[in-house]
């Protein structure tokens, strides 16, 4: 439990305006079911995580209501605490799941590929976007849980990536995880893969110069990672041998699949405006997409009210802004529907490319050459 958080005097009423975002639980009983009875069971974690959410977006809508950025830290106890319960819940349900599979009969091989697809999507969707919320906080309780959280979806180089490199470089060439302007995904996936655990080891080993350290200073956050997910990795083939490795390792591979595919809907062709001498405009909430469709934003915690978190990374989610089209570029559908339009890159040109066409003419008509952005280079455009 993070240091001085107490239980508001509201208790369960206020618990009432937080339940929605603890939607996130569901998840947990429908990995068990797939495991338990197999079958078409499997699939409900998919189900939940993508068609209903879809579904309710459509039939709920758009939630536009900001909550007051004031508000006591007290008064956010039950926000908060789902996303300190959620690493032993998920620690829990993933490794219980690796142990019984192993020795489950009545699951075939499909059945097991669709069970682990569903515990990655948990994993990934669930799990390191807690871990995103937990890493931007001040608390060092908190960040250790969103080290052990990305360590489950081996991923643990996230943290450092995403705060030294992805709020300072977004929408420049410097950034990875910006996707360029026609880029499909799946050259991003491959590009992010490559690029990224690099990225982020040269942010810290510069970060520990700094300070006069050596860059294999024990406190490199990277002898952390590698600990963490070795020991993912040890207690994945103690529960279950070389079974246990292989599905810890496919719902790893889910997990950021899911994660990159974010990313890649996050940022599309959105860039800062060169200034010369190697610097950019400072981050501006029309430099992410953002959407505020009610359900997913449930699911997600307000992860794609994403302009905001740019605008404030430290604010806590129940405090995040719906920047509405007067502000920041919106996307027509909440992120399931835009992660499968992704995944099939015409539909997503189609879809997307005259969005950031507009968006371009709308904040910079002086721009007419976009090139250095598509490619990398740190050129002035003309």
């Amino acid at each position: 439990m993070a240091p001085n958080m107490t239980l508001p005097s509201a208790g369960f009423s206020s618990f009432g305006k937080a339940a929605p975002f603890w939607l996130s639980l569901g998840m947990v009983p429908l990995v068990v079911s797939g495991a338990l009875f197999g079958g078409w069971t499997v699939i409900l974690v998919p189900v939940y995580g993508y068609v209903l959410f879809s579904v309710l977006d459509s039939l709920l809508g758009l939630n536009a209501t900001d909550a007051d950025p004031d508000t006591p830290e007290d008064d956010l106890f039950w926000y908060r605490a789902i996303t300190l319960a959620w690493a032993p819940i998920q620690f829990v349900t993933l490794f219980w799941v690796i142990w019984y599979t192993a020795r489950a009969e009545h699951l075939g091989t499909l059945e097991t590929i669709i069970l682990f697809f569903g515990v990655g999507t948990m994993t990934g969707a669930i799990g390191i976007v807690y871990a995103h919320e937990l890493m931007h906080q001040r608390s060092r309780q908190e960040r250790w849980l969103a080290d052990i959280l990305l360590a489950m979806a081996l991923y643990g180089h996230f943290r450092s990536e995403h705060l030294l490199v992805h709020h300072t470089a977004v929408g420049t060439p410097s950034d990875a995880v910006t996707a360029r302007y026609n880029e499909s995904f799946p050259h991003f996936f491959r590009r992010v893969l490559r690029q990224c655990p690099r990225s982020a080891w040269t942010a810290e080993t510069a970060r520990l110069k700094k300070r006069g350290r050596d860059p294999l200073d024990p406190r490199n956050p990277f002898y952390r990672y590698a600990a963490l997910q070795a020991a993912m990795l040890l207690l994945a083939v103690l529960l279950s041998g070389w079974t246990g490795l292989l599905l810890l390792l496919w719902q790893a591979l889910v997990a950021i699949w899911l994660l990159e595919l974010t990313n890649y809907v996050e940022h599309y062709g959105l860039t800062r405006k060169y200034l010369g001498n190697g610097r950019f405009e400072h981050v501006k909430p029309h430099h992410s997409w953002n959407t505020s469709f009610k359900a997913t934003n449930w699911l997600l915690i307000n992860l794609q009210r994403h302009s905001d978190h740019h605008a404030r990374p430290d604010r806590p989610y129940p405090l995040l802004q719906a920047h509405g089209p007067d502000q920041a570029p919106q996307l027509p559908h909440g992120y399931p529907l835009m992660g499968l339009m992704a995944m099939i890159p015409p539909l997503w040109r189609r879809k997307m490319n005259p969005r950031v066409r507009k968006w371009h003419a709308m904040y910079y008509p002086e721009i007419t050459d976009w090139q250095p952005y598509r490619t990398g280079r740190h050129e002035e455009p003309a």
